[in-house]
């Protein structure tokens, strides 16, 4: 099964350039950027908004959530709540490493001659 395929267009993701990877309630999609734009506009609700996970806005929130969790986890700072919240906060992270190893890891980081859709 090919997994570079945009779920909003339905067309093949070339390289990690196009790719935009977006998670929703335990679920991770990819696609292309301009196609995000347009899910983006058509989500009207919060509960359905698609929150990405790769680009500066994922990695902040990664990195962020990471130091939160092993701050949480090697820390007495709230007890047994800490810890609850540190394995929470590695959720993000979780899904992070999800979509590397699942979308981008397949992909070539930019191609010079694609064809554009």
């Amino acid at each position: 099964m090919n997994t570079n395929i945009c779920r909003y267009c339905y067309k093949k993701i070339q390289d990690r350039d196009e790719l935009v990877t977006a998670s929703n309630w335990f679920r991770i999609r990819p696609y292309h950027y301009r196609c995000f734009e347009l899910l983006e506009q058509d989500t009207k609700t919060i509960a359905g908004a698609w929150t990405p996970i790769n680009g500066r806005v994922g990695l902040v929130t990664v990195f962020l959530m990471l130091v939160l969790a092993i701050v949480l986890l090697f820390t007495d700072l709230l007890g047994g709540i800490g810890d609850l919240v540190g394995f929470l906060a590695l959720y993000p992270v979780l899904l992070r490493i999800l979509s590397f190893f699942i979308f981008e890891m397949h992909l070539p980081k930019y191609l010079e001659n694609k064809k554009r859709p």
